[in-house]
């Protein structure tokens, strides 16, 4: 069978529902029905749900799900809230507007309404999240979230985790997002939790 492309999403030696990204020094939690990332082109993809289907636009293979993890580098931009304001529209397209290639998988994004925005404890960190549901020309849309916080490791350089949810019945489930956020914690730190702010409002 062939061998999955290198990912830097590893499983945590000491917990096999969570998931290492050794890059940035951080963990997330593996909600049910979220797996390891096989097979996807994307280096810095840190899990995805289980299972693919055909996409409803131009072809190709889509996941239900998808969270990203990134180190924000060329950006002399360092506030949490001021990246992920900039991140949510290249997040919206390139989750569901065009694909690395250029095809449309939903027929492209058609509008956006903001659902949630605001500051959130990640990691013991102070951190800022905006969150989109994005109206698709073909299938359900979904929901799109830019979340950033300051590294806890080096040079406190900015983390951006993208999260991806298709909407819809197949869609997992919204709360995921909270759950995924509120269970990031430095490598090696299982105790720290999200703490004040660590709620995200209302899943919309």
């Amino acid at each position: 069978s062939p061998t999955p492309s290198p990912t830097p999403s590893e499983p945590s030696p000491d917990d096999p529902a969570v998931v290492e990204d050794q890059l940035n020094g951080i963990t997330f939690p593996l909600p049910d029905g979220w797996v390891r990332p096989q097979y996807v082109p994307e280096d810095d993809v840190m899990m995805t749900t289980d299972g693919t289907y055909d996409c409803p636009g131009d072809g190709g293979v889509c996941r239900h799900g998808l969270v990203i993890s990134r180190t924000v580098t060329a950006n002399a931009e360092s506030s949490p809230k001021a990246l992920a304001e900039q991140d949510i529209e290249d997040a919206a397209d390139d989750a569901y507007d065009r694909d690395t290639v250029g095809g449309k998988p939903f027929g492209g994004v058609e509008s956006h309404e903001v659902v949630g925005s605001g500051p959130v404890a990640v990691a013991g960190r102070a951190g800022y999240y905006v969150r989109w549901r994005v109206t698709t020309a073909k299938g359900p849309g979904g929901y799109v979230q830019s979340l950033v916080f300051p590294s806890t490791v080096g040079t406190e350089s900015p983390i951006l985790v993208r999260y991806v949810f298709d909407a819809g019945e197949d869609g997992p489930p919204l709360a995921d997002m909270d759950r995924i956020t509120d269970g990031i914690r430095p490598v090696g730190d299982a105790a720290t939790g999200g703490g004040v702010g660590s709620s995200i409002g209302p899943s919309a």
